[in-house]
């Protein structure tokens, strides 16, 4: 099963990828870790997109787009796997659609978490961060024992500067701008998928499972 995950940042991808890459044994795969496994490996590709990461530039949909190529081809993704994190536009995914052609694959089903921005905003502006050991709490669903205080290492809790409302805000602009328009074109392919992200994880799992029972 080949599966793309959509959903605005807030809206428990990370959670619902990990779910599922355990029970298909199918590997999560995000851009970000590609490109640095691409980067790490020194690859051709991975090669082109250090000289633009290092001048802190975005690596062209191009570059991009053939790492997730070459990752793809990997043993562990003969099963199926999951990508997060990438498309992010139309252009990306019209060329991993060619992408996977040219290896005879195909998308199965894409997968979009479907969530409020007013439940994102909560979500996302609650976040606190342990300085020490990173930890990740949340002040109203994953509070730590005492306030501002990690319950693993007793460092100081922060909110991270991507956190706060107005970023988040404008993070979700972004997100409506080039990532939403995906749902439209992956509804006119007939392999888009919608689970109402709002409801308790636990019930969000079960409709995860059900959903994608019915395609593997």
């Amino acid at each position: 099963m080949n599966l793309i995950l959509l959903g605005a940042p807030g809206a428990g991808k990370g959670t619902q990828a990990k779910l599922i890459a355990k029970k298909y044994n199918i590997p999560h795969i995000s851009t970000g870790d590609m490109l640095r496994a691409a980067v790490v490996n020194e690859t051709k590709l991975g090669i082109k997109a250090k000289t633009f990461m290092d001048k802190g530039e975005l690596v062209p949909d191009e570059i991009v787009v053939g790492i997730v190529r070459e990752r793809l081809l990997g043993n562990d993704c003969k099963k199926g796997f999951i990508l997060d994190g990438f498309p992010r536009t139309v252009i990306q995914a019209d060329a991993l659609k060619k992408a996977l052609a040219e290896t005879g694959k195909i998308i199965d089903v894409v997968l979009n978490i479907g969530v409020s921005e007013g439940e994102l905003i909560n979500r996302l502006t609650g976040r606190r961060s342990c300085k020490n050991c990173g930890k990740i709490y949340h002040t109203v669903f994953n509070p730590p024992g005492k306030e501002n205080v990690c319950d693993v290492c007793g460092g100081m809790l922060y909110q991270r500067g991507d956190d706060t409302v107005e970023t988040v805000k404008n993070r979700l602009k972004v997100y409506c701008k080039q990532t939403a328009p995906l749902i439209n074109y992956y509804q006119k392919e007939g392999i888009l998928k919608t689970i109402d992200g709002e409801k308790p994880v636990d019930d969000v799992e079960c409709a995860v499972i059900a959903l994608l029972d019915e395609v593997a």
